[in-house]
């Protein structure tokens, strides 16, 4: 496998089509079926563009990759993780409370922090959050 082949592999493995992933590295269409195809070979720049966006530059270049692939977020688990960092501490523990209590058992309950945040389940998993 050469490099426009693992780039292309790259693209797909991010769910990108060719115009989204060109964006990504500040290139167009064209210029990215002719990266895929051969024709062209990408610079320095693009490259950096598209680590940026997620993809594993080391393996496009080489073919091996470094450590397991990096974790592409999706736009609404990255608006989650921008809310999450800009809350106070007290409403993370609570949240996290309420997304691990949702994972565990129904009868479940347990207690977060020494704020005394209580989080149980109720019928039809549904989630109660009890300050103390």
């Amino acid at each position: 496998m050469n490099i426009s082949e693992r780039l292309r592999e790259e693209r797909k493995r991010l769910g990108l089509n060719q115009v989204d992933f060109g964006a990504a590295g500040g290139v167009r269409k064209l210029a990215q079926i002719n990266y895929e195809s051969g024709e062209r070979q990408p610079d320095a720049g693009y490259l950096a563009a598209v680590a940026a966006a997620g993809a594993d530059v080391r393996y496009i270049l080489t073919g091996e990759r470094e450590g397991p692939p990096p974790v592409v977020l999706t736009a609404e688990e990255q608006l989650l993780l921008e809310y999450y960092r800009d809350a106070p501490a007290a409403v993370r523990k609570a949240a996290m409370a309420v997304l691990l209590s949702a994972s565990a058992a129904p009868a479940g309950q347990s207690y977060v922090g020494s704020g005394g945040v209580q989080i149980g389940t109720v019928a039809g998993g549904r989630v109660r959050v009890n300050k103390k």
